[in-house]
């Protein structure tokens, strides 16, 4: 009996150690592909190999580094490092009745919407992204879901809920009294004390970085789109509750006043920057603040789609956010990529590289924005670049992003942590 018993915990060892194995990503690999574009010196290398052990990579150089392992043939395409969009919102998709639909859905509606996107935003290409507001903690999850191998998706960077005046445009508002009406533990505060209790409410719950709404905006209700909402005040208690538990903050900003004050609160990060003038532009430049300009979006909006409110204030902020954004990038302002994905499909981030090209950025600086600049921002130096020691994060695509940006809109090879979870499709 004690025999019996010793050999099925043996075999049921052996079995869930297969099982453990066969999840994780293969212990060596190598990806071969005719280009490999060096972010950092903006040069193409041909013929390039990457090997991969675990989730890292081990080796970049020609065919001697791979023998004896497997290799990944793509042929005639362009490796990059996996890219990076900083301001996404994965559990949404603004279509449809997207206005009431907070009362109407739950979290698990929310972390299943947030799921199917994940998954469309990493074959797409990404593979780390900021999710810059969320609710019931549902960006949290997924987080924690893709970090454990439950759902397919990228790195995610998660705020929680992020922080608003009651009635702004974080709050639920357009309804009768009494209806989602929440608390500072939810986002919604006012006052020192209100908005302190909501940095550390979102840290606790795991939050990693802290967003706040210094502005009006467009796909709410409130007033004006460009009014300041947080005073000064308010906004440096929570950059630096924030800065003592190490989280950087982005500031949501369209008008003028609001974000001259979230920039002189410190915030690491202007969302949107919609109405720049001279000296926001030299604020930002004196502090080192980037602008996540979410440019695109301006052609993918159905104005005429939206609810009437929403609609005059999306044509208002039109007028005047790509001059702004054009004289940002002029001007050597920080960039770094973001999409803004909910107001246009997930997995179209890809589609923000070429209005970057047309508002005068150089290729290789549009691309550095998902890449070195983003990883910059985010503070970390594990990604961003193809490079021994660096996580196994990579995509390809079909000809030379260099003389096309526009390539990076179809990506055709997706490796995360040295997992495969793209292929090219056979021509």
């Amino acid at each position: 009996m004690l025999k019996r018993n010793f050999m099925i915990c043996y075999f049921t060892l052996i079995l869930l150690l297969f099982c453990a194995e066969a999840g994780l990503p293969q212990q060596k690999i190598a990806v071969h592909a005719d280009r490999m574009l060096d972010v950092r010196s903006g040069q193409i290398i041909q013929d390039v190999y990457i090997l991969v052990k675990d989730n890292r990579i081990s080796d970049v150089g020609g065919k001697d580094i791979a023998r004896n392992v497997k290799v990944i043939e793509l042929g005639d395409m362009t490796l990059l490092p996996g890219l990076i969009d900083m301001h996404t919102h994965l559990t949404l998709d603004l279509v449809g009745d997207w206005y009431i639909r907070p009362v109407k859905e739950t979290a698990a509606d929310l972390a299943l919407r947030g799921a199917r996107n994940a998954r469309k935003t990493l074959l797409a290409g990404f593979t780390t992204v900021r999710d810059i507001d969320s609710t019931y903690f549902t960006d949290i999850a997924l987080m924690h879901a893709t970090e454990n191998n439950f759902i397919d998706g990228p790195r995610i960077v998660p705020v929680g809920h992020a922080i608003t005046i009651t009635g702004g445009h974080g709050d639920f508002s357009g309804f009768v009294p009494g209806i989602l009406e929440r608390e500072p533990e939810f986002g919604v505060a006012d006052g020192r004390e209100e908005v302190l209790r909501a940095v550390r409410y979102q840290i606790k719950h795991g939050a990693k970085w802290i967003k706040f709404y210094a502005t009006a905006g467009v796909y709410s209700f409130e007033g004006p789109v460009g009014a300041q909402q947080y005073s000064e005040e308010e906004m440096k208690v929570i950059v630096e509750e924030a800065a003592r538990h190490g989280l950087k903050v982005a500031a949501h900003g369209h008008g003028t006043e609001g974000i001259i004050a979230a920039i002189k609160a410190g915030v690491h990060s202007i969302e949107h920057g919609s109405m720049l003038n001279d000296e926001a532009i030299r604020l930002m430049k004196k502090y080192g603040t980037y602008l996540v300009p979410t440019t695109y979006l301006l052609d993918a909006i159905d104005f005429d789609a939206l609810p009437p409110q929403t609609s005059k204030k999306a044509k208002f902020i039109k007028k005047f956010a790509r001059e702004s954004h054009r004289k940002a990038i002029a001007a050597g302002v920080k960039i770094a990529y973001g999409t803004d994905a909910c107001v246009f499909p997930h997995g179209d981030n890809g589609k923000e590289f070429a209005v970057l090209v047309q508002l005068g950025m150089a290729p290789i600086e549009a691309i550095r924005t998902a890449t070195l600049n983003a990883t910059d921002l985010l503070g970390v130096d594990d990604r961003g670049i193809i490079e021994k020691g660096r996580l196994a994060d990579m995509i390809a695509v079909r000809g030379n992003p260099l003389e096309n940006v526009s390539v990076l809109e179809e990506v055709q090879f997706v490796m995360k942590d040295g997992k495969v979870y793209k292929m090219p499709r056979k021509k």
